[in-house]
């Protein structure tokens, strides 16, 4: 009786978890998505700078702003795993002659 119990627990168990221990079984690849930037390509950039200048050290960027007020966007995401997604970004804002004017880093 008691044995029957157990294996009855057993199953009802492993019924319940089932799906987060195959979570875990389940190879899930890394996803790099968007521009890679680092802090040493950050520490490049200076004020005063042309857009030339910036897309020698970082690339073209992800995103340009449609309405013309000369602002790229240089985003970073990464899909370590389902749960855990990290997301870099660089705004950079010009002016109308193609010289940076100021930047933002957004963590």
């Amino acid at each position: 009786m008691f044995c029957k119990l157990l294996v009855v627990n057993l199953i009802i168990f492993s019924m319940c978890t089932q799906c987060s221990i195959l979570d875990n079984l389940i190879y899930n690849q890394n996803i790099y998505q968007g521009n890679y930037f680092t802090e040493k390509d950050i520490n490049k950039i200076k004020n005063g700078m042309t857009q030339e200048q910036i897309v020698y050290i970082l690339g073209y960027p992800m995103l340009t702003d449609p309405f013309g007020t000369e602002t790229w966007f240089y985003i970073f995401r990464q899909n370590l795993s389902i749960n855990l997604i990290k997301q870099k970004s660089l705004i950079l804002y010009f002016n109308k002659k193609g010289i940076l004017i100021n930047f933002k880093k957004i963590e």
